[in-house]
């Protein structure tokens, strides 16, 4: 990207931030909550098929309460990644962008009114992962842009909230209305789609379905289901995924055992936390748009997370990936730092 579309975007993304946090001081007229800044930096390596690249990345989040009822939340994300160049030397890529920015009002326990530029509530990756101090993995699933329009974002309006709730099962709810805008900030596709889950707590299992409708151009269908599990006697938490479009579908499952058993969570060994993905992707006809390998791919990502003092993790991992196109070999790593703060100083 060129300086002045560099600049054009850290000004949208100033105005934005300067907008939420004048709109955060307005709220200590009307109530004692203070508005929150956390989110995480990191730096990044990945090489792959040989080529290493570095990115140092920030994502701030904001989370200013305006009354009781009212949330305006934010998240942006600035990265610089360097890479090599065809024969010598290298070049520099820069990205700045709010990944949303919406405003919350809890109109009932059981209804929450979204409004704004919101992550699309499709599978769990795309709202529930994708922050760095989150994800266990730099790479996010190749099935991530299924369902999610490839920019992972919508700009309109979505109704949440927990639907029903007993001490066996919890079931919660998200559909949305997105219109098409082609802002360079608040880039969207006309859509529409929702997601339901059920949570046993008991078995700490979570059963999820999805669906998105892509309603201009090709008006394709997305479907997806997911299931989460966490036993509550083992440091252990499984993930899946599986998403269905009209020209691909795929699946990913991740598993991650954090060592606290030998000597707790804060031990030397306790805080090391190995991982696991495997994914597969399937190509049921030709598409450049849907953001999925061009051909069958399978995937295998092996890693080793540490998680240091004052909230800074390492992770890294290796990955091998294999298709008709070739396979190769990934390697990653990552520090990463999560922090918290609030904007200013409480009543």
């Amino acid at each position: 990207m060129k300086g002045p579309y560099i600049e054009r975007m850290l000004r949208s993304f100033v105005s934005a931030m300067s907008f939420l946090f004048v709109m955060g001081f307005a709220s200590v007229f009307y109530a004692q909550n203070t508005p929150l800044i956390s989110g995480g930096m990191g730096f990044e390596t990945s090489t792959n098929g040989g080529n290493t690249s570095y990115t140092p990345v920030i994502m701030p989040l904001l989370a200013a309460p305006l009354g009781d009822h009212l949330l305006v939340e934010s998240r942006a994300i600035l990265l610089d990644t360097v890479f090599p160049k065809t024969g010598k030397g290298y070049d520099s890529q820069h990205f700045i962008a709010l990944s949303y920015l919406q405003g919350d009002y809890i109109a009932t326990p059981h209804v929450t009114v979204v409004g704004g530029y919101f992550l699309i509530p499709f599978g769990t990756y795309n709202d529930r992962l994708s922050p760095i101090w989150i994800s266990n993995f730099q790479d996010a699933p190749l099935i991530s842009s299924l369902g999610t329009m490839t920019s992972g974002s919508a700009t309109g309006g979505m109704l949440r909230g927990n639907a029903w709730s007993t001490s066996k099962v919890s079931i919660d709810y998200a559909a949305y209305f997105s219109a098409g805008s082609t802002n360079e900030q608040f880039q969207s596709s006309r859509a529409s789609g929702g997601r339901v889950n059920a949570y046993f707590p008991h078995a700490r299992l979570e059963i999820g379905t999805s669906y998105g409708h892509l309603l201009e151009h090709k008006q394709e269908n997305f479907y997806g289901a997911h299931v989460w599990w966490e036993p509550a006697q083992v440091p252990l938490r499984v993930r899946s995924e599986y998403a269905h479009g009209e020209h691909s579908q795929g699946l990913w499952i991740e598993g991650d055992y954090r060592l606290s058993q030998f000597g707790g969570a804060e031990s030397l060994i306790g805080r090391l936390e190995p991982v696991f993905r495997w994914q597969q992707t399937f190509r049921n006809s030709p598409d450049a748009t849907d953001g999925l390998p061009s051909v069958d791919t399978k995937r295998a990502d092996f890693g080793l997370d540490y998680h240091l003092p004052h909230e800074v993790r390492i992770n890294t991992s290796y990955a091998r990936q294999f298709s008709s196109t070739g396979n190769r070999n990934i390697w990653e790593t990552a520090i990463v730092y999560r922090f918290l703060f609030p904007a200013w100083r409480g009543k």
